[in-house]
């Protein structure tokens, strides 16, 4: 029986170092870029877009898609990174305690 209340505590005490990973990861900003810096995009832990910054020598109408795929890109490398933060800060929460395949969390 104290093995069971042990994991129990255990437990408690993994959930709530979690939520607090969780709540220090919503308040920092990863910023992605493409096309050599010239477009960057700051999301949140959440992975929301909280800005962008566009070069003015993209704002040529006749490029307009390569500017969109530029934007892609950027974000895409913003949730790569934050992505890579949120795993490296799991693993540290959990000890390196492998999660099964399709749990994603915190979020």
């Amino acid at each position: 029986m104290k093995n069971i209340n042990q994991m129990l505590k255990q437990a408690q005490q993994l959930q709530n170092q979690m939520a607090e990973m969780q709540k220090r990861l919503e308040q920092e900003e990863i910023t992605g870029t493409s096309g050599a810096g010239m477009v960057t995009v700051t999301i949140n832990g959440k992975g929301e877009m909280k800005a962008i910054k566009i070069d003015p020598a993209l704002a040529d109408p006749k490029e307009i898609e390569i500017l969109e795929d530029l934007i892609v890109a950027a974000y895409n490398d913003a949730k790569a990174k934050l992505d890579a933060h949120t795993s490296e800060e799991m693993s540290k929460v959990s000890g390196g305690l492998s999660l099964p395949g399709g749990l994603k969390l915190p979020f």
